[in-house]
């Protein structure tokens, strides 16, 4: 009866993440470092790395383009009930153009361990966001004097997502829709505009592994999959080496999208930082220079055997 009660919540989970989903437009925020950043598509990660371990991500997308998507997001998260428990917590803001998106998301997983090494978590969120249009600054007005776009929208909208997540020391997999509401496009039901709402869930699973060259490298693919309805299905792939587990590079390729590299210092046993830089490879590739993204994690644990030998994701 425990174990069930523990686990009660993972067939439902899988039900609702493998459910058919109509959207059509991609409005989740993008990470390029998603294997260093997780818990911000998946909640089922919260508690993962078993010590209280706090991440800041900014993303500074397509440079050179007006009104390109700018993100910053802040995850803090923690292993409780001798691990059984993660709670997380994530605070973003989230621009494009004239729209812009700040919330909160609070985690919870149940961590169940089903081997000597490997651990399933599932995983739920629950936050509000803040959505708000200035739609007196859109450009290019087909009539100028649109009453549609003669004020400011402002909203706030509730978020529901779920996840799974299964780990050992070298090994990940997970599947995660990070939000299952209306979000965003919802607000133009007040705008007369023609613009069609719909829902704009997402489905993403990851997966990593760990290969021990030797002592000195270690060598780590990973790979993301983005399914949006109305979207082509965007696949990351990513190949990453670490040296002496100190400094970390690899590169990346985003479908029909960006060559991405990638650089990572894990500076002393608590603090780590990280740099990526995006090369598209699509049409874009012709009005800007790239994106920038920086990651910073700090863990705090004073014990150094507190923190997971495996610093890899």
């Amino acid at each position: 009866m425990k174990l069930f009660i523990k686990i009660y919540a993972l067939p439902v989970l899988v039900v609702l993440l493998l459910s058919n989903t109509k959207v059509a437009a991609q409005t989740e925020p993008m990470y390029s470092q998603y294997m260093y950043n997780m818990l911000s598509i998946n909640p089922a990660y919260a508690g993962s790395r078993e010590v209280l371990s706090m991440n800041m991500f900014h993303r500074k997308q397509w440079v050179g383009i007006a009104g390109a998507p700018q993100t910053t997001s802040i995850t803090m998260d923690q292993s409780f009930n001798d691990k059984k428990v993660g709670l997380g917590i994530q605070m973003y803001d989230d621009r494009l153009g004239v729209e812009k998106a700040q919330g909160v998301n609070a985690m919870w997983s149940t961590r169940v361990r089903i081997s000597e090494n490997g651990i399933l978590s599932g995983g739920l969120q629950f936050g509000a966001m803040n959505y708000r249009a200035d739609l007196t600054k859109v450009e290019n007005r087909f009539t100028p004097g649109d009453p549609a776009f003669t004020q400011n929208y402002s909203k706030w909208l509730p978020s529901v997502g779920l996840g799974l997540f299964y780990n050992t020391d070298k090994f990940y997999i997970g599947a995660s829709m990070p939000n299952l509401m209306r979000t965003r496009l919802a607000t133009f039901d007040m705008i007369k505009s023609g613009i069609r709402n719909v829902n704009d869930m997402h489905f993403f699973a990851t997966a990593g592994y760990v290969y021990e060259i030797n002592e000195q490298v270690k060598f780590k693919p990973s790979a993301m999959v983005k399914v949006v309805s109305g979207a082509p299905i965007q696949y990351d792939f990513n190949a990453n080496f670490w040296l002496k587990d100190v400094i970390g590079f690899g590169v990346s390729y985003r479908t029909k999208d960006a060559v991405l590299g990638m650089v990572e210092l894990q500076a002393n046993r608590n603090f780590r930082i990280g740099y990526a830089y995006d090369i598209p490879v699509s049409d874009l590739k012709l009005y800007t220079i790239g994106t920038h993204e920086i990651m910073l994690r700090y863990e705090f644990s004073k014990d150094k055997t507190n923190i997971k030998s495996t610093r890899y994701f």
